[in-house]
């Protein structure tokens, strides 16, 4: 299972309120290192990594997750606890 997370970089350059909360219960609950990888969607960069993940799945909210399990189609949550409750919480 591949799990990725986009957390988004403002027009200002600062992180998203939101991402800061989600990395830091991620971290508070040391479930970071059940990440694969963490991608950055930048407004100032529409060809970022996390940009172009986000078009491709046509998601409009970050933070968001994907869970790649193989032979399915990538899930996203764009929910924190979601996130928790049906994929973290199931690998323990």
């Amino acid at each position: 299972m591949r799990i990725t997370l986009v957390k988004k970089v403002l027009a200002d350059g600062s992180l998203c309120a939101k991402c800061n909360d989600v990395l830091e219960k991620l971290r508070e609950n040391d479930q970071e290192k059940f990440l694969t990888e963490t991608l950055v969607a930048d407004e100032r960069d529409p060809q970022s990594a996390g940009m172009q993940l986000a078009q491709r799945l046509n998601v409009q909210r970050a933070p968001f997750f994907v869970v790649e399990k193989e032979g399915q189609e990538p899930e996203v949550y764009t929910v924190y606890f979601k996130f928790v409750k049906e994929v973290l919480n199931t690998l323990h």
